[in-house]
């Protein structure tokens, strides 16, 4: 088999070479890998931003689907032949999240994805959705179960609410999708007019450009009338907090999940305080929140936007692309 193995930090430095073939041991599951999808997280893995000190050399990508190829002993409810997608946050089974879960991420420190044949353990792949094919079921584990995550588990949206999404990329659209299925009003910002008329066409109420409205907390609470929105899905990170903070209604919820803006923000405690803000941190979810929300996907027929699909051979120039920013929704690469 082949596996990409990053030496040095940088897309440059990818390099596609001969693996071994391996081999599940017990509890554990071999996966003939079909399809990957790219994340901001792998782009920040490849470029060493997301752990500086992380220790080389390394297969990175987080998300994936293909086919259960052999299992070891003791393997229960997965078999050979079955249609699965990896978990990313692997040890999370269900119940509240735990410190040590964080450990057990897929394209490190667990395994990474970007390979032709993947090792996980069993509980680490859920099945596939009907109707999925493998690039469309490989988008869900980190973007869509964050969007999910926060507007199902932590913003507890309902019908007639007002869900704010920032930018056009894969949590983003997700966010839109889930919360017009929710029954949700969706207000949406991005620097481009073309990709505003995309997410309007896939049912966006409002659309801001946050380039011509800079100070688009205000556009949000006039289209809210004067409210803000209930959920907020902050992808931006240190840059876009205060806006976001100021764009969420009284007793909102902002789900924090971005760092395209930096990590490092001073916060208006005013506006949490006065505001009654709930500001939560958002990694992912659990399996069984994972599983839920594919019940979801199959009940309302939601399908992935898929930007832009890239063969296995040319993973250096999906990163690139992703790094350019002119993406709507998500990027695959197939295997």
């Amino acid at each position: 088999m082949r596996a990409y193995r990053l030496a040095q930090f940088g897309i440059d430095h990818l390099r596609l070479e001969p693996a071994d073939d391996p081999a599940p041991g017990k509890g554990e599951v071999l996966i003939d890998l079909k399809a990957l999808s790219l994340n901001y997280r792998d782009l920040m893995v490849v470029k060493g931003w997301y752990n500086p000190k992380l220790k080389l050399p390394v297969v990175p990508i987080s998300d994936g689907a293909g086919v259960v190829a052999a299992t070891g002993p003791g393997v229960e409810g997965v078999a050979i032949g079955d249609r699965v997608i990896s978990h990313f946050v692997s040890g999370w089974i269900g119940g509240p999240f735990r410190a040590e879960y964080g450990k057990t991420t897929l394209g490190t420190p667990g395994p990474g994805l970007a390979a032709e044949r993947v090792v996980l353990p069993a509980s680490a792949v859920v099945p596939v959705p009907a109707g999925y094919d493998f690039a469309q079921a490989a988008t869900l584990p980190i973007a869509a179960l964050t969007a999910w995550s926060v507007l199902v588990n932590v913003g507890r949206l309902e019908a007639g609410q007002s869900v704010l999404t920032l930018g056009t990329g894969g949590v983003s659209i997700f966010a839109l999708q889930f919360a017009k299925a929710l029954g949700a009003k969706v207000i949406i910002t991005s620097s481009s007019d073309e990709k505003l008329r995309r997410a309007q066409q896939l049912g966006a109420d409002y659309a801001i450009n946050y380039t011509t409205a800079q100070d688009w907390a205000s556009t949000v609470a006039e289209v809210t009338g004067g409210l803000g929105a209930d959920v907020t899905v902050e992808t931006g990170g240190a840059g876009t907090l205060t806006q976001s903070m100021a764009a969420t209604r009284a007793g909102g919820t902002i789900g924090f999940l971005g760092a395209l803006t930096g990590l490092k923000a001073e916060v208006n405690l005013g506006l949490l305080l006065m505001k009654r803000l709930h500001l939560a941190g958002i990694f992912v979810d659990s399996r069984a929140s994972f599983e839920a929300m594919n019940r979801f996907i199959t009940e309302h027929d939601i399908r992935p936007v898929i930007n832009r699909s890239f063969s296995f051979d040319d993973l250096g120039e999906a990163f690139r692309y992703m790094e350019s920013g002119r993406h709507f929704g998500k990027i695959v690469v197939q295997i």
